[in-house]
């Protein structure tokens, strides 16, 4: 015999699986405490067994409640998301996109996936938002960002396709004996202080960009920690230490008082889109893939 549950029984339910309080489950589907409890002992009734335990003091599952509500959470949001994308489909590459991008290197591809988007999809607005190192991630997860074009690696987000595969550089003071090599070995971190990204920065980032050991097993010694990367750039000037960056650097950030010396058995500086699984949507793939044909 088939059994279907109404919407807001199954709502209902996983809301209070979830809250374990009628209060603010009532508070936040709109209904009365009362509505809540009727609710959740009609399907006690329908299921045939309790799924909650409850008394004056607190609310908990039970075994056959926490099972129910651990299949039912993925196949509601399945459905959810399978008309999300309906509505999509239907609606086309219209609406808004929020396109951000953290420093030079990704700003330049960004502007050729625009330049491409634009004219595949001409009804569709979007805006450019620039970021600094120490928020980027922030604001994706806030929302203010639909997608990100930044250096990888990110566990945060969707990491999309590699747009841009770079040599890494050392940027250094340019009085340094240092800069007058033009290459030298990723083991001389373990010789200088390296300037710290900030600490709000996905760390897998920050350990692959400003390592804790070099590739030998040699402590790599912490300089201080810049906001952005002109302030980066002025620490090193000033002699407080020296940071790995891709090779963009030397054209989009030229400085007397800098120099960039290849590193010579590094890995490249990778950089390309990223963005939330629950934020994908017809325009932010019409964007990736103009950001890969524009770019790639």
């Amino acid at each position: 015999m088939a059994v279907l549950l109404e919407r807001t029984e199954v709502q209902t339910f996983l809301a209070l699986a979830e809250e374990l309080h009628f209060g603010r489950v009532a508070e936040q589907l709109g209904l009365t405490t009362g509505r809540i409890s009727q609710t959740i002992k009609k399907l006690e009734r329908r299921i045939g067994a309790p799924l909650f335990e409850r008394n004056s003091r607190q609310v908990s599952l039970t075994p056959l409640g926490r099972d129910l509500a651990t299949d039912l959470a993925p196949l509601v949001h399945g459905m959810d998301e399978a008309v999300r994308r309906a509505m999509d489909r239907a609606r086309g590459t219209t609406g808004l996109l929020r396109a951000g991008f953290l420093g030079a290197a990704a700003g330049q591809l960004l502007l050729k996936a625009l330049e491409l988007f634009a004219i595949r999809h001409p009804d569709c607005k979007v805006t450019i938002h620039e970021n600094q190192i120490h928020e980027a991630m922030t604001r994706l997860h806030s929302g203010e960002l639909d997608v990100l074009i930044t250096a990888f690696p990110v566990s945060e987000a969707v990491a999309g396709p590699v747009l841009l595969s770079e040599a890494r550089v050392l940027a250094v003071p340019a009085r340094s004996l240092w800069a007058a090599h033009a290459s030298v070995s990723v083991e001389v971190l373990a010789e200088q202080p390296v300037i710290q990204m900030p600490l709000d920065m996905p760390q897998e980032l920050r350990h692959e960009r400003t390592p804790t050991h070099t590739p030998a097993g040699r402590p790599v010694p912490c300089g201080p920690t810049a906001a952005t990367f002109p302030e980066v750039l002025a620490l090193v000037a000033a002699g407080k230490g020296v940071f790995p960056v891709g090779e963009h650097a030397q054209r989009f950030y030229p400085r007397p008082d800098v120099a960039y010396v290849t590193l010579n058995d590094a890995a490249p500086v990778q950089w390309g889109p990223v963005w939330l699984e629950s934020n994908v949507s017809t325009r932010l793939r019409a964007f990736v893939q103009a950001a890969v044909d524009a770019n790639v």
